[in-house]
Order: C-alpha cells, then structure tokens, then sequence
C-alpha cells in the first residue's frame, strides 16, 4: 500500500545512467573500440572498405554535429546517427542504403552488451520498496549513442526492466532532459500530476534544474562512484564533451533532497511526504 503522508509521492523517476547503471573506469573507450570494429566489419560487408580508426573519426565527427542539438534539449534517432556515421566515414561518397540498416544498428548498439554498465548495487531494493509501497516508477534517459531499444534489452536481461511501468528514452521521444515536455510525458504514462512526482538523478541541469521546472521534486544523487574516470578526463569522449553541456554549480540549482547512496532514498521520499 502507499504509505500515506501529507501528500503522498505518486511516482518516482530515475536516471539511469551513473544512478542506475554504473560504469567501471575506461569501460568508455572499451566499448566505443568495439562499436568501431563491429562497424568497420559491416561496412566492409556492403563494400565500404574502412578501418575501425577511420569509423572511430567518423562517430566523433557525428557526436560533435549532434552536441548543438543536444544543448538544445532536442533528440535524433539511431538511424538519423547512422546516416551521419557512413557519410562520415565514405568522405561524403555513400548514403546508407535501407537494406544495410538492420546489420549496421546491431552493430552499432552491440558493445552496450559486448561491454556492459554495472548495476548500482542499491537499486533494485529501492526499486522493490517503491513497487510494494505501491508507487508508479519509471525510467527517463538522455541516450548518446546507445538508443532505447538496447537499453530495455539490456534491463530485461538484467531483470530490472520489470521494476519499470514507464520508461522514456530521448532519442525515441525526440526531446531530452532538462526540457519539461519529457518530464511531462513521463508524468502523463504514468497517470499522475507532476506535482505528484519525484525524480532521482546524479546530473544537476538535466535531473534537477530540469525536474523542478517541470514541476516534480528533485532528489539529487551525487555520488563519486560509478563513473568511468578515463572518460572524463578525455575531453574528447563523449562522457567528457555530455558534461559540458549546460553546466550548472550547486548554488545555481537547489534540490528538494540530496543524497549519497541510494539506501537513503527511501527515507528521503518519506521526509518529503512530511515535508510538502
């Protein structure tokens, strides 16, 4: 049963990835090698002879044309990306045909699997807490590359995708965080008033600047752990070029919660019961 308070929390939304999913330090640039080689080996396929450096090239000429974008809240699909990726990588000199597209996005997508996130140790017994109190959960993620598809996949086959009655993914939606309108879309899937809301995450612009203009509480994880140091300190990495977008400090930004383990969610959810 939900637990009643002054004004009971509807729903809860996560982050997923660092407060979901963790990663190890240089799991970035293991899996941008393999998603590299695995293109570089379809491509050579359809008859695009290219080496896994000059793909490597071409997914960051990609990244760059998509941060203005990015910084402008807005989303593109995979397929969107893979065009941009094959005429990056022919100079301009082949369009993706639609027959390559199925074999390309596995490709594409694969080292997610190939080299996997680690779950944050704490979250499936949040996520369990908040199911038998009865709470709507759902999941709202800015995807880079990796897209929506494969992260579900890769939820189901970790047995977390059950935990989840909602789960919104930027590149399917169109629109990323810190703009309202998916926080809305998130509020109205899961049938609740925003103001009914809650939402978990460890970036401050996306999860709680982003959050509170759309109406939910904020809980703001700041944890050091999970986080794929090399990545970060490679100002050329996705992970490194994702965190400037944006910037804001702790004093531009303050969240309802802020918490550094996610065992203290639980209590953070009932203060603010109480508390509103």
């Amino acid at each position: 049963m939900l637990t009643k308070g002054a004004n009971p929390i509807k729903a809860v939304t996560f982050d997923l990835w660092e407060t979901l999913l963790f990663e190890k330090d240089g799991a970035s640039d293991r899996r941008s090698a393999r998603r590299c080689e695995n293109l570089a080996k379809v491509l050579g396929r359809f008859g695009l002879e290219v080496s896994a450096w000059q793909v490597d090239l071409a997914v960051k000429e990609t990244v760059s044309s998509l941060l203005p974008l990015w910084e402008g809240n807005k989303d593109v699909t995979t397929l969107y990306q893979l065009r941009l990726v094959v005429k990056s990588a022919s100079k301009g000199k082949v369009v993706l045909r639609e027959e390559w597209v199925k074999e390309l996005t596995s490709a594409y997508v694969s080292a997610v699997f190939e080299v996997p996130p680690y779950l944050n140790p704490g979250a499936e017994g949040v996520l369990l807490w908040l199911k038998n109190r009865g709470s709507r959960v759902g999941l709202i993620c800015n995807t880079g590359i990796t897209p929506g598809t494969a992260l579900r996949q890769l939820l189901a086959e970790g047995g977390m995708a059950g935990y989840f009655d909602v789960m919104i993914f930027s590149n399917e939606v169109g629109v990323r965080k810190p703009d309202p309108e998916i926080f809305h879309l998130a509020a109205r899937e899961l049938g609740v008033k925003p103001s009914q809301g809650v939402h978990v995450g460890d970036n401050l612009r996306a999860d709680v600047w982003g959050a509170k203009n759309a109406g939910f509480k904020a809980i703001h994880f700041a944890c050091e752990e999970g986080k794929d140091r090399i990545a970060e300190a490679d100002p050329n990495s996705l992970v490194a070029q994702s965190r400037k977008i944006g910037i804001l400090k702790k004093e531009q930004v303050t969240a309802d919660k802020t918490i550094t383990s996610f065992n203290m969610i639980t209590e953070a959810i009932e203060q603010l019961e109480k508390e509103t």
